[in-house]
């Protein structure tokens, strides 16, 4: 499948809690996973980044989707 978002990482369905409008589904990650991160230059620096660092990936965004083929 093929998509414009960044955030993707594939996993297995753990467990699904169907409501009434809506249903909470809980993916377990597979690894290992990359997930990248476009930021400024600007942040880079300031946050003085460079490859062994240890970082969190908090990934920003007002819907999560899921895809399957």
């Amino acid at each position: 499948m093929k998509m414009s978002a960044r955030n993707q990482m594939k996993g297995k369905i753990e467990s699904v809690d169907n409501g009434v409008v809506t249903s909470s589904i809980k993916v377990k990650i597979t690894a290992p996973s990359i997930v990248t991160a476009v930021i400024t230059k600007e942040s880079v620096n300031e946050l003085n980044l460079k490859p062994g660092d240890e970082v969190t990936v908090i990934i920003k965004s007002t819907d999560v989707m899921l895809g399957k083929e």
